[in-house]
């Protein structure tokens, strides 16, 4: 609306604290009688542990206790979700490790330093195993078992009904990909403190989560407690990309340790143990073959996909089969789809969630495949995506996966994406460098993507207070960790109620203080949390004014909210007003509280889109790859503040550009990290990047009232196929076809010499015979819902 702030750069409200350290981190807390924790983790990727001493550790000064998981008797679980019931996760591990850094034995001293010198002196015998870390060769026949019992590396799997789609098809293009393995690399590593001291209390935990409500639910289902008598706190959270979802096997040695010893206890992660211990994302095989007539229309597509799930059944091992197969078939208007997963078990770091959370991978696998076959048809590859894309007259739609697709218009960014790049004379520029032999050629690499937010939709807390000074207290039950919620909850209040923003405060992530909420994750923030902030803002306008009317002796309909946030009588030129601070004190004298609480329920998931195009240059001397321009054009529905999308897509975009240019997790043979810390995992600093071209359309969606979506993943997802698909198309003309992940100087050089040399790789291969013996998929609608729920 006019003179609305709503649609405004707004600088957070937040950072002043973070900037000057007038906030804190689960790290900095300091309790009475504080201990701290240190974990002897495993040296082996697989072994059968047959002995363990802890009598010379327990000895050293300054220990307290020494813990094996038979002295904790702690019940194996599933963390966030469950893939397997057959394969929890032991808090320490029991008989066996399954991979490097696993947790064993537990040691609690005074201090950090005197906790970690004692891990040194405790004693594991193992008896080593063979190790696999490469999920297709897990699926071998003959391979190491990793849960012997079970029979099979399958974690779990669904297969599609579905005929093979690209039978009798004109053209069929075919390819293998590889989305690698990556780390999620918070600034914040995990950490916890439990307090079972507690007056109010049997435990009180600071954790750093995304999810706090969730976090004491799952908490109190493994050790059996009410939740009335758990509280959990997370104070600032220093990133989590999708990592910091669910209790992990840390969180629950340290909780169980601290009730056992009866103190409170600190465990803070170091680097090298977030590298080899936190749950790692994508990491997944897939085969992909796309039918099309020959004029380029998409008729089919088949994937079959290797998920890796790590050492254990949890939540990273189930994105493959649900939320990379909801978005298989991305933008396109493709009739018949056929997808199989399995998801296999490793001697590696247990999979979870990294930002996109399973997206990424299916814009990643169909954007390329998309690209190969404009190069088989000989077709613009923009041109060939506009021949497919889906009807925006169509929306609301379900796909043959069964997404509700709420609107979209996916030529719309992308015809700006194109616009902003000077597409034309990107083309002649690279034809010139084509013609000159150039040995530094120049890549155009496009994404056109869709994405799913908020899962299923459901319900999210929010609430407004006006205290006696006439402020306003805001509380939600999402979880901020950098996203910028106290900003943009805010603005919206202050857009209803006309109360400044230096006058309202942000309260969330404690379960004493917010009754109930989801937390953060699949970007709902804004669209769930806002929504309910913003509705309960109405409801409490509307409660003023009846008060008001009340004060004013006037109809409540003839009650107006002026400018300056006072109420007065509409049409009635009177210095008679009611100012916030009088309604809250007449609530007060009343015995009530000038406040609205609601849950605001949306009824499904929203998909935000967009497009983006990179510009690369690479030297087919030294296979170095040098971005030169990266636009991003994305649409999250109505946004609210322009400035904190802007810091959502550039954050996303640096991530993505990451995995597609440096960032790998690595294993030898027997299952040892060789990414174990910074000085091989290769994460970008700020001199590998350039300056990001971010811009967006605004698509409103129906399903809340805010018409917002999600943007916190979705640069992410489109990022990191443009520039893949722009290092293969500099080296297209020199034969190159195909280029995995991510686009290293070894890996791009490797593709350059083979190809001159005539002997180019194949990119296809026939995948494992796992698929055919999946249980079958039920239909598209339920699988839609079993996606929604992660």
């Amino acid at each position: 609306m006019p003179g609305s702030i709503l649609g405004t750069s707004v600088r957070r409200v937040e950072d002043s604290d973070l900037i000057t350290g007038a906030t804190t981190y689960v790290g900095n807390l300091r309790l009475d009688g504080l201990a701290h924790v240190a974990f002897v983790r495993s040296p082996l990727a697989h072994a059968v542990i047959t002995g363990i001493d802890t009598a010379e550790a327990a000895a050293a000064p300054g220990v307290l206790a020494v813990y094996t998981a038979a002295d904790l008797d702690l019940p194996a679980h599933h963390g966030l979700m469950t893939l397997n019931p057959d394969m929890p996760r032991p808090p320490l591990a029991t008989d066996r490790v399954r991979f490097v850094g696993e947790a064993v034995v537990l040691v609690v001293a005074e201090t950090k330093a005197a906790a970690v010198d004692a891990t040194e002196l405790v004693e594991v015998d193992y008896d080593p195993l063979p190790a696999v870390t490469d999920p297709e060769a897990a699926l071998a026949h003959g391979a190491e078992l990793q849960f012997p019992e079970s029979g099979s590396n399958v974690a779990a799997g669904l297969r599609s009904p579905e005929p093979d789609p690209t039978v009798d098809a004109e053209v069929v293009v075919r390819a293998r990909m590889v989305n690698q393995r990556v780390a999620a690399m918070p600034l914040e590593g995990n950490a916890i403190v439990a307090d079972p001291t507690d007056e109010d209390y049997e435990v009180v935990v600071h954790v750093s989560t995304q999810m706090p409500h969730g976090f004491r639910s799952q908490m109190c289902g493994v050790f059996g407690l009410g939740e009335e008598r758990v509280r959990v706190i997370a104070p600032h959270v220093g990133g989590g990309f999708g990592a910091k979802a669910g209790m992990l096997a840390e969180h629950t040695a340290t909780i169980g340790a601290a009730r056992a010893l009866g103190r409170p206890l600190s465990w803070v992660e170091t680097r090298t143990e977030n590298l080899v211990s936190m749950p790692q994302g994508r990491g997944q095989v897939a085969y992909y073959e796309l039918a099309l007539t020959r004029e380029g229309k998409m008729t089919g597509l088949r994937a079959r996909v290797v998920g890796d799930s790590g050492a254990y059944a949890g939540f990273g091992g189930a994105l493959p089969l649900h939320m990379t197969y909801l978005m298989a078939p991305g933008v396109y208007d493709i009739p018949n789809v056929r997808y199989d997963a399995a998801s296999a078990l490793t001697n590696t770091t247990p999979m979870g969630a990294f930002r996109g959370a399973g997206r990424p991978e299916a814009a990643a696998h169909l954007e390329r495949l998309v690209d190969i076959a404009a190069v088989e048809l000989d077709m613009d590859p923009a041109e060939l995506r506009r021949k497919n894309f889906l009807d925006p007259s169509a929306f609301p739609l379900t796909t043959p996966v069964g997404a509700a697709y709420d609107v979209g218009d996916y030529d719309l960014p992308l015809r700006e994406a194109l616009r902003v790049a000077g597409y034309t004379e990107l083309r002649e520029e690279q034809a010139r460098r084509r013609k000159d032999d150039d040995p530094v050629q120049l890549g155009i690499g496009i994404c056109a993507y869709v994405e799913v937010t908020a899962g299923g939709g459901g319900s999210e807390y929010g609430s407004v207070t006006v205290n006696a000074d006439g402020s306003a207290t805001v509380s939600a039950g999402t979880s901020a960790h950098g996203q910028g919620h106290a900003t943009s909850f805010a603005m919206l209040v202050s857009d209803r109620l006309h109360i400044p923003m230096d006058k309202i405060s942000y309260v969330q992530s404690d379960t004493k203080t917010v009754p109930r909420g989801g937390g953060t994750g699949g970007s709902r923030s804004l669209q769930m949390g806002g929504t309910a902030v913003a509705e309960a803002a109405q409801d409490l306008l509307e409660q003023a004014r009846k008060r008001a009317a009340t004060i004013l002796e006037a109809a409540a309909a003839d009650i107006e909210l002026t400018d300056s946030g006072e109420f007065g009588v509409t049409g009635v030129p009177s210095t008679a007003t009611v100012t916030w601070a009088q309604l809250s004190g007449h609530a007060a004298a009343a015995g009530e509280t000038l406040a609205s609480a609601l849950d605001s329920k949306q009824a499904g998931a929203t998909f935000p889109f967009g497009a983006h195009v990179s510009v690369v240059e690479v030297d087919t001397e030294t296979g170095r790859v040098t971005p030169r321009r990266h636009i991003a054009v994305d649409d999250c529905g109505r946004i609210v503040n322009p400035l904190l999308v802007e810091g959502q897509q550039h954050g996303g975009l640096a991530q993505g550009i990451a995995q597609a240019l440096f960032e790998e997790v690595l294993f030898d043979d027997e299952g040892n990290p060789t990414t174990a810390s910074l000085a091989d995992y290769r994460m970008p600093t700020a001199a590998d990047l350039f300056p990001f071209e971010a811009s967006t359309t605004q698509t409103p969606t129906h399903m809340n009232s805010l018409g917002a979506k999600g943007i916190g993943e979705s640069a992410t997802i489109g990022s990191t196929p443009a520039v893949q698909n722009a290092v293969v198309d500099a080296l297209s003309g020199l034969g190159v076809r195909h280029v995995d992940l991510p686009c290293s100087p070894q890996r791009v050089w490797r593709a350059v010499q083979a190809a001159r040399s005539g002997a180019g790789a194949d990119i296809w291969s026939e995948p494992p015979n796992v698929f055919d013996d999946l249980p079958v998929r039920g239909g598209g609608a339920a699988s839609a819902d079993e996606a929604g729920a992660i």
